[in-house]
């Protein structure tokens, strides 16, 4: 399966058929060039609020409530061009009202067949708490794409061992990564969870991260950090887990990933840190205790 993810620059669209314009082309690159899967990062819905104009681009609240006016149209997009390129797409994320005045940060998945998978992010981050309105997710899935199953695990997600752990014990071999992230450091931890994973899980990750400058936005304002696609560290395998990299003005990074490789490489593997999980979980060792000297 060759996967693509993009380093998503940040515009303003003047309205949704500019920003459906724009989907459309990167999306139109990355099937010309094979991708089966594209992968587009976390917050892209926000992209949106700019449409709407002053002072709804420039206050978080009242940008969430407006894109919930193109959520419609926003997955019908995604769907059209899913199967228009006969491809899987990740289409980042949405900030979806749950009633209230309340949202879910949601990542949809669309087939080339026109099938829609969701899952919502579950961890929060700070920025997240601090809006007040936002949400975390109560449910984890798996999905099945062209006989691989994978999961999603947007952003802060990916920097939690046990969820991921959850979809790889239900046969999830790639897991997708939508981020954002504004600061170095940030990008520094994504990328962290996101090698720890494929480390800990023997799976691939796909990650998309947003890019530039959007100072409209109180959201999507500094955008840091590159897509990448990591494996494990193995025989046979790189040996600093980096597959694809987007680097300066690139958007798309893209890797084959051969998934009865990485099966296979179990066999011949210098660790086994996926079989060898359980050894973790043993009485003795499962809480440490104060040694008196």
């Amino acid at each position: 399966m060759k996967v693509a993810v993009a380093k998503y620059p940040v515009g303003q669209p003047a309205d949704f058929t500019a920003f459906a314009e724009k989907q459309a082309a990167l999306l139109g690159e990355a099937a010309s060039a094979g991708a089966r899967l594209a992968v587009l990062p976390e917050y892209l819905s926000l992209e949106l609020a700019a449409t709407f104009g002053l002072p709804v681009l420039a206050d978080l609240h009242a940008s969430l409530a407006a894109i919930q006016q193109c959520h419609a149209d926003y997955l019908a997009l995604f769907s059209r061009l899913a199967r228009a390129h006969g491809m899987h797409v990740v289409a980042g994320s949405f900030l979806l009202a749950t009633g209230e005045g309340r949202y879910r940060n949601r990542g949809y998945w669309f087939t080339p067949d026109g099938a829609m998978g969701w899952q919502d992010k579950l961890q929060l981050t700070g920025f997240e708490k601090k809006t007040g309105v936002i949400e975390g997710g109560d449910a984890l899935k798996v999905f099945e794409a062209d006989g691989v199953r994978a999961g999603i695990a947007i952003c802060y997600d990916s920097e939690f061992p046990l969820p991921v752990r959850a979809q790889q014990q239900a046969g999830a071999r790639l897991l997708v990564v939508p981020s954002c992230t504004d600061t170095p450091a940030g990008a520094m931890r994504v990328q962290v969870g996101c090698m720890a994973r494929a480390l800990e899980n023997r799976l691939f990750v796909a990650q998309s991260v947003t890019a530039g400058l959007a100072a409209w936005s109180p959201a999507l304002d500094v955008n840091t950090g590159e897509a990448a696609i990591y494996a494990p560290m193995d025989v046979g395998l790189p040996a600093d887990g980096m597959l694809a990299r987007t680097a300066g003005d690139e958007v798309w990074a893209m890797a084959e990933l051969d998934f009865d490789a990485l099966e296979a490489s179990r066999a011949r593997a210098q660790v086994a840190v996926d079989v060898d999980w359980r050894g973790q979980l043993s009485p003795g060792i499962v809480r440490a205790v104060v040694s008196e000297w």
